[in-house]
């Protein structure tokens, strides 16, 4: 979720990850690895080092996702945590039923502010020369011959990106700014393809900006050793010189591939059941964090007990100086540091933890176009904290969060603007009026017609349904009303459909 200070103010009126530490380097002379502990040199199918990442009940999804991509790559962070160079190696997998002539990839930095470059592609070790699009974001990488449903290629290529020191491209989420590196989206990504051929736009500033498939990562990442680095996935192996450390990480299936650097971060780390829980902050917002880490608990909780089991051994919790209150990523959460410092009540910062934990279920396990469709991931998630305001805090406050909905709404005086339209075609403040405030009460109508039961095992059938896949309107739609046996067509033409 993207929240801006609008969101702030109208919310102030009543929002597996891996972790690592230490302690200083130029552009980092990397530590030696042992071939024997490079999981980069594994073979593609073998998918045993992701099975320490997820709990028990997930492990399953290892064997399922035959066609999901692998991603291998290699990120040196320099010591001025302004510039990174790495080496990516993907597999993507045609799991469509038609040939495809292309791979398209999205380069996101070129439109965040930041700059990447790529050098010395290759596809399956023959060179190639690929075409970029929408302002050098998208490259399109031809093929030799089409690649047929079922077949796979290895794309390989060397990339280095310049990362801004403004927060204000998208929010922030990808910067170097007062002393915390983000990196979001900042590898090539692999676009999806879908009945719409590949999907790439360039972003509306109101949105996110990720539409991806559940993939597969192993990542290694070279940095100052002084640096406390937090990413997706499950931590495998470090190697540290004088100077530098290595880190071998383990994420998937993920959307994404999330890092977060700082030398002022400290941790604060809970434990329950399979699931440990880490906040990052500097040590002057330590109490804020702790809170945080509390809210993540509890929200973990709720949600797994009403929609499915939270998949990852981890979560992870970083303060970031990011423009939005909260953004989420795979297994690890940004919180605005604004958010820990002590001049709020405690509803901003609980209604936006549990939020960007319930996005672990809408936008991660079960994945959405995020510019076209935002209210699958967004008001499904904003009514997700409704709920757990519910299970947490009872009919007091529950009532207390939705009022906030209805002052959201009211922003734009209750409007019926459709909650289905894609992010760019809403004006002014209607994305997060509608989207945010009117979308979630969609979900108490939908709850009223098909009664609470039936709606609850919507709900649950519709995260087994659509986990580590892509759920569009019409397949939600679809699914409430084989579970109510009952036409929801009017409800939906009320509120959703343009």
């Amino acid at each position: 979720m993207r929240w801006t200070c609008a969101s702030f103010l109208s919310l102030s009126l009543l929002a597996v990850s891996c972790s690592f530490s230490p302690p200083r380097a130029n552009p980092v002379s990397a530590p030696t690895e042992s071939p024997l502990l490079d999981p980069l040199k594994k073979p593609w199918d073998d998918r045993t080092i992701f099975k320490e990442g997820l709990i028990t009940s997930a492990q399953s999804t290892l064997e399922d996702l035959h066609g999901a991509s692998v991603y291998h790559i290699e990120l040196t962070i320099a010591d001025d945590l302004m510039h990174v160079t790495g080496t990516e190696e993907v597999r993507y997998t045609n799991t469509e039923n038609i040939p495809l002539e292309e791979i398209q990839l999205r380069l996101f930095p070129n439109i965040l502010g930041g700059e990447m470059t790529i050098s010395t592609l290759t596809v399956n070790g023959q060179s190639t020369s690929p075409t970029y699009q929408l302002n050098n974001s998208l490259m399109i990488v031809p093929l030799a011959t089409p690649l047929q449903p079922g077949e796979s290629v290895i794309l390989q290529m060397d990339f280095s990106v310049t990362v801004p020191q403004s927060i204000e491209m998208n929010y922030g989420v990808f910067a170097y700014y007062d002393d915390v590196l983000t990196l979001a989206h900042a590898y090539p990504m692999i676009a999806v393809y879908d009945d719409e051929g590949w999907n790439a736009e360039i972003p509306s500033p109101n949105g996110d900006v990720i539409y991806a498939d559940a993939s597969f990562y192993i990542v290694r990442v070279h940095a100052p050793k002084d640096l406390t680095v937090v990413t997706s996935g499950q931590r495998i192996h470090l190697d540290e010189t004088d100077q530098a450390q290595a880190w071998i990480v383990a994420s998937g299936p993920a959307r994404d591939f999330y890092l977060a650097a700082s030398r002022t971060y400290e941790v604060t780390s809970q434990t329950f059941g399979e699931v440990t829980l880490h906040s990052y902050a500097p040590k002057e917002l330590q109490s804020g964090s702790q809170t945080a880490l509390e809210i993540a608990s509890k929200a973990i909780e709720v949600f797994s007990a009403r929609y499915a089991p939270y998949p990852y051994t981890e979560l992870d919790i970083v303060a970031t100086p990011t423009l939005a209150l909260g953004v989420e990523y795979p297994g690890i959460i940004a919180i605005t540091s604004r958010l820990y410092e002590g001049s709020l009540d405690n509803l901003l910062l609980e209604s936006t933890v549990a939020h960007e934990v319930g996005h672990q279920w809408f936008y991660n396990l079960i994945g959405n176009d995020q510019l076209d469709d935002p209210w699958l991931d967004e008001a499904l998630t904003q009514f997700a904290t409704l709920q757990y305001y519910a299970d947490e805090h009872g009919f007091t406050g529950e009532e207390m969060f939705r009022a906030t909905l209805r002052s959201r709404w009211a922003q734009i005086g209750m409007e019926e603007i459709p909650i289905g339209l894609p992010v760019a075609e809403y004006q002014n403040g209607e994305y997060g009026a509608i989207v945010y405030g009117r979308g979630p009460l969609f979900f108490e109508a939908l709850r009223q017609e098909m009664g609470s039961a039936a709606f609850d095992a919507f709900l649950q059938d519709y995260v087994q349904t659509f986990s580590w896949k892509i759920a569009t309107p019409e397949a939600l739609h679809s699914l409430a009303e084989q579970t109510c046996t009952c036409n929801l067509d009017t409800l939906f033409e009320e509120w959703v459909y343009p």
